[in-house]
């Protein structure tokens, strides 16, 4: 096991982790696969270094006992690092939710299936591309492909929550570097890579509404924004585990405008998005405001 080394402080750092418990590309010496448990808090608007911990896991042990002892070690590796405990634990992979959850339990963190796993999602490609390989046991060449998703029909936003009206907007990446300077209720806001031209436009969606907007913004967050996608002429937020809710209908010109800005986001800025929720359009706060990322894969 390994952790990264970061510094006590004073005041400790508050942040939500994210949790794989999977097997990876790796023959073990007894002929099985490795198993392993990767866990980030987190990212930071401000781009602090997260909490990371690793832990393997024998083949045989795979099971909610195994996992919720883990889960201790963690904790008491984050608190003397400066983290609190988590706020909530978000896990993406359905096959694995049962035993998480009643590991989770045992320790007493919330966990909540949700694909906002943007932190630990970066970290394990990096260990794909840069760890895995140059490991003994690593399964070399092509491997299966994984199963295709399923998607879930869409449903329609509730009508309580459309809010007055919507617009399918622009950013430049260069002003959404300030969003951690805004004036914003509810948030969710992730570190933007230096690398990145900060002229690229940054699709999103804005919702407004003068009477509902607080409780609109509320139900957004505890929905678990993930990412906006086009089908056909149909504007689509994806979010939670597997949740797909049908924003609005689209013109064939509009639609074909909003997917060229979504594969340019996902081309060159990470696939970065954003979702606010206004009284109007005037407003200068925010009741709401999230960043979304477009994975491939996820």
């Amino acid at each position: 096991m390994s952790t990264a080394s970061q510094g006590k402080s004073h005041t400790l750092r508050k942040s939500d982790w994210e949790l794989d418990f999977y097997s990876r590309p790796i023959i073990e010496a007894d002929g099985k696969k490795r198993w392993e448990l990767l866990i980030s808090s987190s990212d930071s608007p401000q781009g602090e270094a997260p909490f990371r911990w690793e832990k393997r896991c024998p083949a045989g042990e795979v099971n909610s006992i195994w996992l919720a002892l883990a889960l201790q070690e963690a904790l008491r590796d984050a608190e003397e690092q400066g983290w609190e405990p988590p706020l909530r634990l978000r896990c993406w992979r359905t096959s694995m939710k049962t035993m998480i959850s009643k590991a989770a339990v045992k320790v007493g963190i919330e966990v909540i299936s949700s694909r906002r796993t943007f932190s630990l999602l970066d970290w394990l490609s990096q260990r794909e591309k840069d760890v895995y390989p140059n490991q003994n046991g690593y399964i070399s060449g092509p491997l299966a492909p994984p199963p295709e998703q399923l998607l879930n029909q869409p449903e329609p936003l509730p009508e309580a929550v459309r809010g007055d009206a919507w617009t399918f907007a622009w950013l430049p990446l260069g002003t959404l570097r300030e969003a951690n300077e805004w004036p914003i209720e509810f948030s969710g806001l992730i570190p933007i890579k230096d690398n990145y031209d900060q002229s690229i436009s940054i699709p999103g969606l804005r919702l407004f509404s003068k009477t509902r907007a607080l409780a609109l913004a509320g139900w957004l967050g505890g929905l678990e924004p993930v990412k906006l996608v086009i089908e056909g002429n149909q504007l689509l937020l994806e979010a939670g585990q597997d949740d797909r809710w049908l924003v609005t209908d689209m013109t064939s010109e509009a639609s074909k405008q909003a997917q060229k800005t979504l594969v340019t986001s996902r081309e060159q800025a990470g696939g970065i998005q954003f979702l606010s929720v206004q009284t109007t359009p005037e407003e200068k706060m925010f009741t709401g405001f999230w960043m979304l990322r477009d994975i491939p894969g996820y």
